[in-house]
């Protein structure tokens, strides 16, 4: 007996794709290569007992946003989202920083001379926001639901980072705070489009927050599974798939998978256009990423940096910009924009009684080799003197480290392809329906399709509608779970 569905990849893309399946009354079974669940959304072990870290996503601005995760009934699965008093701080040389508070107009207040800048920017984003996110979490060709309020949106996201950080120029802690929300795309900041995402972080931080799971990331995914679970569905890890001939057979499948993956599995059932399209499909930047427990909270000279669950460090506007332009051209920057994620702060059950977790990490090169611990611990030593003295375990992972961890990441690739140009809307290829493939059947749900990165499913439930409809199933609509 076959199944109506198999979905290859438990990532939350591949599980959002089943759910989506299975709630319109489909069979569906996951296949996972890896004996652990949830792709880049798990918890771990990694340094010593009794701490809990997430190798990969921690901080969620577009988890608690997403459509797709409120249709879910995840307070009664036991998911529990984690604010911190502010969704960011900015650390600045000197013992300064500045803070993206959870009010716009507190936001504002502090960025002086900036102030009016930033709220012409980012309050219609955030007045807007359940309406926008209809468009900006989904696939390209469709017309928007709230056509004024995404034109207005479209004005400034199309813009570069750059262009647009032009407006807080009268403000170095504005402008620095900028390119540090905008360098998260991991990109250039002189590209076209790449005002988008910051504005899209700027505004779940003013509405609907950057939170933390509680107990782990993996919290998430034990409560996507147990939902799938319920609906008669399942997921079986230990295996992999390597070639069409391993699937078994069903009436759907859909691929959690890198292009790169995809090519390999399907081989030559894939030719012409839509082939060379996946062949010339570009790699984004890669991470380093160091997981270290603590035996205390960071000293911050800033004491603004214990607010925040999710702290950047850069000096300026300018080092990030190099920052991430020297990435672009191949090298490695000696000071590099560095992220940093605190959640023992806000949820204890992460590390024993006075011990905390931390995870930092840098972009660098696709693939690169380099070890970037040192560097990153000497940033976080600079304005957190005494930092070093509390380490008490380290993981360091680099790109290959994170590849050989989740095949996905092609290159240490945490977007699953470049987040610039025209693939930034029209990924992985240029398509009427970016999911279906030219094989009957078939589909790819994975980052490297429109909405792109970040843990918000939205991918994974979009590819699940296109093949429902490739099947004659007319899916419904998404509505908030009442347990929201």
């Amino acid at each position: 007996m076959s199944d109506d569905a198999i979905v290859v990849g438990s990532g939350p893309n591949g599980l959002a794709a089943a759910i989506t399946l299975a709630r319109a009354g489909l069979a569906v079974r996951v296949l996972e290569a890896s004996e652990r669940v949830g792709g880049g959304l798990r918890s771990e072990p990694l340094t010593l007992p009794g701490f809990v870290h997430d190798p990969c996503s921690e901080v969620f601005p577009m988890g608690i946003a997403s459509p797709f995760f409120r249709s879910l009934p995840q307070q009664s699965l036991g998911v529990e989202w984690v604010h911190g008093q502010a969704p960011l701080v900015h650390a600045l040389p000197g013992g300064r920083a500045v803070t993206v508070h959870h009010s716009l107009e507190a936001t504002a207040a502090e960025l002086g001379p900036a102030a009016d800048a930033y709220r012409g920017l980012v309050q219609p984003t955030a007045d807007n926001w359940r309406d926008l996110l209809d468009s900006l979490l989904g696939p390209p060709f469709r017309v928007p639901r709230h056509p004024i309020a995404m034109a207005r949106f479209g004005l400034a996201g199309i813009c570069s980072s750059a262009m647009v950080a032009r407006r807080f120029e009268s403000d170095e802690g504005a402008h620095a705070l900028w390119a540090g929300v905008a360098a998260h795309l991991a990109s250039p900041l002189n590209r076209p489009l790449s005002a988008a995402p910051a504005l899209m972080l700027l505004g779940a931080a003013h509405t609907t927050g950057w939170p933390v799971a509680r107990g782990g990331t993996g919290s998430l995914t034990k409560a996507l599974v147990s939902y799938l679970e319920s609906l008669g569905s399942s997921v079986e890890t230990g295996r992999p798939v390597r070639t069409f001939s391993d699937l078994p057979p069903a009436r759907a499948t859909v691929f959690d998978t890198s292009p790169r993956q995809l090519l390999a599995i399907l081989g030559d059932r894939l030719h012409g256009r839509y082939r060379r399209q996946l062949e010339s499909y570009r790699r984004g930047a890669a991470l380093f990423k160091v997981d270290y427990a603590l035996a205390g909270p960071v000293p911050w000279r800033a004491s603004a940096c214990r607010l925040a669950p999710t702290v950047h460090l850069a000096d300026s506007y300018a080092s990030v910009a190099e920052s991430e332009a020297t990435i672009a051209r191949g090298g490695v920057p000696a000071r590099p924009f560095i992220i940093v994620a605190q959640p023992s702060l806000f949820d204890p059950t992460r590390a024993p009684a006075g011990k905390h977790t931390l995870w930092a990490y840098c972009h660098i090169p696709n693939g690169c080799p380099v070890n970037m611990t040192e560097v990153i611990e000497a940033r976080i030593e600079e304005v957190a003197p005494g930092f070093r003295d509390l380490v008490l375990a380290r993981a360091s992972r680099g790109p290959a480290d994170l590849e050989h961890e989740n095949p996905n990441f092609d290159g240490g690739d945490f977007s699953n392809g470049a987040m610039d140009g025209m693939q930034t809307l029209f990924r992985p290829a240029l398509r009427w329906d970016p999911y279906a493939t030219p094989v009957t059947g078939v589909s790819i749900c994975s980052a490297a399709t429109p909405p792109g990165p970040g843990i918000h499913g939205m991918c994974g439930y979009w590819a699940g509608r296109s093949a429902l409809r490739r099947l004659g199933i007319e899916p419904g609509p998404l509505r908030d779970s009442p347990t929201w």
